[in-house]
């Protein structure tokens, strides 16, 4: 598989302090990558800078080709919208709107119609086990069912990528692993590359590949423990 998004040599620091330390990854078109490493070991801010949420001080990311740390924040803001997908933490949901309309969103925000946006939002209701859950608010919903609820969100653009940071660290084992299996399987069924932040390796098995992000740099999870 040709590589549909990497990044070369990247380096970030957050004032005095560095971040990424010429990291560097390269993920193939469809895969899905666990990107695994300690607290503040530099692994969500890779993510950030993959996804054009930050631009490195150094080196390059590309996607499908584009030097995104190249773009304004404009053009960046237009390929999250319309080619990008995001799942985090604590699912991030919309407290003033419904299931179906923060799941909408992303159509919305790309101008679909509100009844075509809403119509298609509803149709994951019952893929992921949340049927009769469209109208309900965020304060109405449990930890798995809103996290499943922005599992959809990030999902029903058909985006390219999905970007996962974290998406089972506020949920217990049980309901962290049916969250991971519904994620994969629509993952895989609209061929999705996924790129996956996670701490747990329980989450990481879920993966095609997994690497390990330690002081800014990336390397497999064999050679991290390397003497």
């Amino acid at each position: 598989m040709t590589a549909a998004l990497s990044a070369r040599a990247v380096e970030l620091s957050f004032g005095a302090t560095p971040a990424l330390r010429g990291a560097d990854l390269s993920v193939a078109a469809g895969e899905i990558v666990a990107v695994m490493g300690p607290s503040g070991s530099g692994k969500s801010t890779l993510l950030h800078c993959l996804a054009g949420i930050l631009v490195p001080d150094a080196g390059e990311i590309v996607f499908d080709g584009v030097r995104l740390h190249e773009l304004d924040e404009n053009d960046r803001s237009e390929l999250r919208r319309d080619r990008f997908g995001f799942v985090f933490q604590f699912g991030q949901l919309v407290p003033e709107l419904t299931a179906a309309e923060n799941v909408a969103l992303p159509l919305l925000l790309g101008g679909m119609r509100r009844d075509a946006a809403i119509r298609r939002a509803r149709e994951w209701f019952g893929r992921l086990g949340l049927g009769g859950l469209d109208g309900r608010r965020s304060g109405e919903l449990s930890g798995g069912q809103a996290q499943r609820v922005a599992l959809a969100r990030g999902l029903v653009a058909g985006p390219e990528v999905l970007f996962a940071d974290e998406p089972t660290g506020a949920l217990d084992s049980l309901t962290g692993e049916q969250v991971m299996d519904l994620l994969v399987a629509a993952a895989r069924e609209q061929g999705t590359t996924v790129v996956l932040v996670t701490h747990d390796a329980r989450v990481a098995a879920y993966a095609d590949r997994e690497v390990m992000v330690r002081d800014g740099r990336v390397t497999t999870p064999a050679e991290a423990v390397a003497p």
